[in-house]
C-alpha cells in the first residue's frame, strides 16, 4: 500500500512509450517514436512491416514468401507457420508448430516457442515467448519473458472498447480500440499460466506471479502477486 500511495502522490505516469521501452532494441524505433502512447501504434503494425521489409539488407534477410522476411541467421522449424506480413530477426528461433498469424515484427535473438501464436505484435530484441503463449495486439519490450501458458487477452468479454485502468492515478483511459492485449516494458517477467487482460500495461522490470489475472497499469519495478496485491520490488 505504501508503494501505491507513493506512485499516486508523485503522479507518476507509466503508460508512455518513452517510459516503457528502449527503442534502440527494435527495427520499429522510428515508427514508435511517432507516438506518445503504445496502443496508438497497434493500428499501423501491418503497414510498418510492409514498408520495412523491402528495405532490409538482402545479404542478411530472405523473403521466403510474399511479404515474409526471415533473417538468414534465424532458425525456423519446418512445422512453423509464417503468415504475411512478418519479419523474423537475426538469430531468432521459431520452434515447432508456432503460428505467426500475421503482422508480427519479431526482433533479434527472440524465441517463439512451440504452439505459440502471434498476431499484430512487435517483439523487441531478446523477447521470449517459449511455450504455449498467445500474444495478440501487443508490444513486448526488450528482454521481456512470458512464462509457459501465459497469454495476452485482447478482446473484452462484452466486446466493448478497451479501457486502460490506471488505479494508481485514479484514471481510466478510453483508447478507442476494440482490441488491445498487453504492453510489456523492458525486462518484464510474466509467470506461468497468467492472463494479461485487455489494456494491461506492465512498467519496466515488473514481475508477475504465476497463475495471476492482471489488469490495468502496473508501475515499473513492481511485483504483481496472484491475489492482485502489488508491491514494490526491493
Amino acid at each position: 500500500m505504501e508503494h501505491i500511495q507513493k506512485i499516486r502522490k508523485e503522479g507518476k505516469e507509466m503508460i508512455e512509450i518513452k517510459d516503457l521501452y528502449d527503442l534502440d532494441h527494435t527495427l520499429a524505433k522510428d515508427y514508435l517514436s511517432q507516438y506518445k502512447y503504445p496502443w496508438e501504434a497497434l493500428k499501423g503494425i501491418k503497414d510498418l512491416i510492409l514498408a520495412l521489409g523491402p528495405t532490409l539488407p538482402k545479404d542478411e534477410y530472405t523473403e521466403v514468401s510474399e511479404h515474409v522476411w526471415v533473417a538468414k541467421t534465424a532458425h525456423v522449424f519446418p512445422s512453423a507457420y509464417l503468415g504475411a506480413p512478418c519479419i523474423i530477426g537475426p538469430r531468432t528461433e521459431v520452434r515447432h508448430c508456432a503460428f505467426i498469424r500475421s503482422s508480427a515484427l519479431v526482433g533479434a535473438d527472440c524465441v517463439v516457442g512451440n504452439s505459440v501464436e502471434l498476431k499484430n505484435v512487435i517483439l523487441f530484441d531478446h523477447v521470449q515467448t517459449p511455450h504455449y503463449n498467445y500474444v495478440g495486439d501487443s508490444i513486448l519490450g526488450y528482454y521481456s519473458h512470458m512464462g509457459a501458458g501465459s497469454i495476452t487477452s485482447n478482446v473484452k468479454s462484452d466486446k466493448k472498447l478497451v479501457v486502460v485502468h490506471d488505479r494508481f492515478n485514479h484514471e481510466d483511459v478510453e483508447i478507442g480500440l476494440k482490441k488491445m492485449g498487453a504492453m510489456l516494458g523492458d525486462h518484464v517477467e510474466v509467470g506461468c499460466n497468467s492472463v494479461l487482460n485487455p489494456g494491461t500495461i506492465l512498467g519496466r522490470n515488473c514481475r508477475v506471479y504465476p497463475t495471476s489475472c492482471v489488469r490495468g497499469v502496473i508501475p515499473a519495478n513492481s511485483i504483481w502477486k496472484n491475489d492482485g496485491t502489488v508491491i514494490e520490488e526491493k
